[in-house]
């Protein structure tokens, strides 16, 4: 069982559970292409741009124009959580906590989930036939720490390079940053009153917009050299494979005296899909 479970016991006059500060489930999964797979490991296929061919004379053969085809691999793992509440424990609690624990579970599986993501965006990426060639994420998709934070010309910087791809205009287009980034762009002085006011928001925990970005904030950003690194990338970019969704089971363990346990599991994996739709932005702690 959990060995802080004694305080919860009646001598503690409590009837409801707290959670304590916590990121409570994803906040990237809505923002990336999911797809449910059965398997080890799962392909995402990919199609180039191609051009079209100018008729230069009359009855002329048809043209072959050889569209390009690539995938990327992504490898799933498998994540396990689970805590047991003894008999006693009910017996000398006021509170029922097999739903607490669930809702804690779930909560560690959707951290676990964003973790997974936001290691794909900046780590390896694997491609060819059989996902064996790992692909790093450009230089030409990352933003240089300037010894600054996260700061207007940054996010134009990040624009730029997304649109300079030809990014289809009405995908979503999202930044994933910490507490500390959207602090510096409060005080950048670039940023105009009106600007300011919809920015503020963010403080507040709630999602908003600027510059084209929608963002989302969380803690668990990547750290390299004390920089956090912030993300730019767009709905398409990062592949989410469901080999199970986060799966819950409450049920009696006859080995540990009949104890519950509250069981989550999942088999996920993340790979970044499109390199020319992410921007890796570091950020100055």
């Amino acid at each position: 069982m959990s060995t802080q479970i004694t305080t919860a016991f009646v001598e503690q006059y409590k009837s409801n559970v707290f959670h304590l500060a916590q990121q409570k489930g994803s906040r990237l999964r809505g923002a990336v292409k999911s797809e449910t797979v059965t398997g080890t490991s799962h392909y995402f296929e990919r199609i180039g741009a191609t051009a079209a061919l100018v008729r230069t004379t009359r009855h002329q053969n048809t043209p072959q124009v050889n569209t390009p085809h690539s995938r990327r691999k992504v490898t799933l793992a498998d994540y396990d959580w689970a805590d047991l509440i003894d008999q006693e424990d009910k017996v000398r609690m006021l509170i029922s906590p097999q739903s607490e624990y669930a809702k804690a579970g779930a909560y560690a599986m959707g951290r676990a989930m964003d973790d997974a993501i936001i290691a794909a965006a900046s780590g390896n990426a694997f491609g060819g036939v059989a996902g064996a060639t790992s692909v790093a994420l450009p230089a030409g998709q990352k933003i240089a720490v300037g010894s600054t934070s996260l700061t207007v010309a940054k996010l134009i910087a990040a624009k730029e390079i997304i649109d300079a791809s030809d990014v289809d205009p009405d995908e979503t287009k999202y930044l994933v940053c910490s507490a500390k980034e959207i602090t510096s762009l409060l005080g950048d002085e670039k940023v105009t009153s009106a600007d300011y006011n919809n920015v503020k928001a963010l403080v507040a925990g709630q999602i908003d917009s600027f510059m084209g970005f929608n963002f989302i904030r969380t803690e668990r950003v990547a750290t390299v050299g004390g920089d956090h690194l912030a993300l730019a990338f767009t709905g398409s970019a990062m592949g989410l494979a469901l080999g199970r969704d986060i799966n819950t089971r409450i049920s009696e363990r006859d080995d540990k005296n009949y104890a519950t346990q509250v069981f989550l599991s999942m088999t996920i994996g993340a790979t970044r899909v499109e390199d020319e739709k992410v921007v890796e932005i570091a950020c100055n702690v």
